[in-house]
């Protein structure tokens, strides 16, 4: 018996799991930080979004001196400027 992939919603369940993974990703900075799950998923609701966050967080939670945090951050600043932009937007 052939499929009938017309009758199969797979959108629907492409985007039902990537809510998923962006709300479990969202939990897990959450843990970690000041933010709630539900202001990481309205600050960053593309999950490129929360990935650069949590590569930001990394670098301020790391165990480096202030300096050597300041130069990654400067380094990637292009990277991490509307992750900045809307960490401090919220703040404000």
């Amino acid at each position: 018996m052939a499929l009938d992939w017309d009758s199969i919603d797979v959108d629907g369940a492409i985007e039902q799991a990537a809510d998923k993974t962006d709300e479990k990703l969202a939990s897990k900075i959450s843990s970690v930080s000041s933010l709630t799950d539900q202001d990481i998923m309205e600050l960053f609701p593309e999950p490129a979004d929360v990935k650069r966050l949590q590569e930001l967080m990394r670098v301020v939670k790391s165990a480096e001196d202030r300096n050597t945090k300041i130069n990654r951050i400067v380094s990637n600043a292009e990277e991490f400027s509307g992750i900045v932009l809307s960490l401090l937007s919220k703040l404000a």
